[in-house]
């Protein structure tokens, strides 16, 4: 009997970023507008890029099930889950770090970084 496959489902993005709910009334608008209402996935992980074997895992997955397209990755300013170690450039440093490892991995996927401060200005990490 031959075995039926399952249609591809496909989203353009994964959005990774903090569960902070300081940065909700930023977050949904933005990735809205940049992404559409429903051509994302979204994980919500303390601290965002901070554990980034935990986020590689969530981007292997989306690749598999979703054909995702972007990675989008954001830090944001006063993170509690780095704690004193949480300085812009510890954040820029670790979404750099974490782009070039997802890109090592998979060449053809985008992958966008920002820091959040928390008046609502997302500034691209390049």
């Amino acid at each position: 009997m031959a075995r039926l496959s399952k249609p591809v489902i496909h989203c353009d993005a994964l959005v990774v970023h903090c569960m902070d709910y300081r940065l909700q009334k930023f977050l949904q608008p933005w990735i809205t507008v940049r992404f559409g209402y429903d051509n994302f996935d979204i994980i919500s992980l303390a601290g965002s890029v901070h554990d980034y074997e935990m986020v590689l895992k969530y981007v292997q997955l989306a690749v598999q099930i979703h054909a995702i397209q972007t990675v989008c990755l954001i830090n944001h300013e006063d993170c509690r889950a780095y704690g004193r170690e949480g300085t812009y450039q510890r954040h820029k440093h670790d979404l750099t770090d974490a782009r070039n490892k997802i890109k090592a991995l998979f060449p053809d996927l985008a992958v966008e970084t920002f820091y959040l401060h928390l008046d609502g200005t997302f500034e691209l990490i390049l």
